[in-house]
């Protein structure tokens, strides 16, 4: 079957249309995104402006458009954090279902860590033992570990790249002052996710996920032999802390001519430097390999489960 996977994320709205069956891996036959930044369009209330919404139907009705011309059977949309925690985010899906005819299943946090978690597992199959995943998103951080398909713990925590960038990097580049606040700040969230954890996990694999993490990978990480033909993306904690303080001190418009770092990414890429730096030292993560499976991926194995 044509499966359009509809994600309507905090930094995207990304569509992407793979032919599936169960019991074979997705492959991609067509894709569409569109740069919101929808922390941008957030007033003091938490609510998504007249600005930001209509940028959002936009976006979200050029998706359904170039579902529609792909052929698909079916489509799976969600949204994530940023609408999940609008104040007005009942009325904007509304209006999105009204406008495009498209209604968004609203994941909560941890359901985002659990089906990320469904890829990554399925990704590097069970040889892997016990895997610790971070995925990085616009407005959240997810966290999860465990041997099977299902986590045995999965938090999602206020830290994702663009919610952090707003936050505490208002100035481009940031300043000294800026990315130390940062780094308290995930510090401390971070240490107490580690507590919720009950300590830091026993795992056979780190791994992250991510358009953030895969870009920091390049910029930052090494590839090594994987299975098949596959290449395995590592990244390394000492050289990501290496690169951050040069990172910070690179003006926005310029990060896009290194290695990884693209345009829809490069305003909030500091911060998601910063942040899984925090993430790994909490976990106290040498090293972390990089998954090219993450959420999009998860829903459309969980949908191809229930077909079976």
């Amino acid at each position: 079957m044509r499966l359009g996977v509809l994600d309507v994320g905090s930094n995207t709205v990304h569509l992407l249309v793979v032919d599936a069956h169960p019991g074979a891996r997705p492959i991609p036959a067509a894709s569409n995104k569109s740069v919101l930044r929808l922390m941008r369009y957030l007033d003091d209330d938490g609510a998504i402006t007249e600005e930001g919404v209509d940028a959002l139907l936009a976006a979200v009705t050029e998706g359904a458009r170039v579902a529609r011309e792909a052929g698909i059977d079916e489509m799976l949309a969600f949204a994530t954090s940023a609408i999940r925690e609008a104040a007005n985010g009942p009325e904007v899906l509304q209006r999105i279902e009204d406008a495009a005819g498209i209604r968004l299943d609203v994941l909560s946090g941890p359901d985002e860590a659990r089906i990320t978690f469904l890829a990554v597992r399925r990704w590097y199959g069970w040889s892997a033992g016990r895997v610790l995943l971070f995925d990085i998103g616009g407005g959240s951080l997810e966290i999860a570990h465990g041997g099977d398909e299902i986590p045995d713990a999965a938090q999602s925590v206020p830290l994702g790249a663009g919610r952090s960038t707003i936050r505490f990097l208002p100035d481009d580049p940031p300043s000294e002052a800026q990315v130390k606040r940062l780094r308290e700040h995930a510090r401390g969230l971070l240490e107490a996710t580690v507590d919720e954890f009950g300590g830091i996990p026993a795992s056979d694999h780190v791994v992250g996920s991510s358009k953030t993490i895969r870009s920091l990978a390049k910029l930052a990480g090494s590839t090594e032999e994987g299975v098949g033909s596959e290449e395995r993306s590592i990244l390394k904690l000492s050289h990501l802390d290496d690169w951050i303080p040069r990172l910070a001190r690179i003006p926005a418009d310029a990060r896009p001519a290194l290695p990884g770092i693209t345009e829809d990414r490069t305003f909030q890429i500091v911060a998601g430097a910063i942040v899984l730096s925090e993430t790994m030292h909490a976990f106290k993560a040498k090293t972390l390999e990089v998954s090219p499976w993450a959420l999009r991926e998860g829903l459309i194995l969980r949908r191809l489960d229930r077909l079976g």
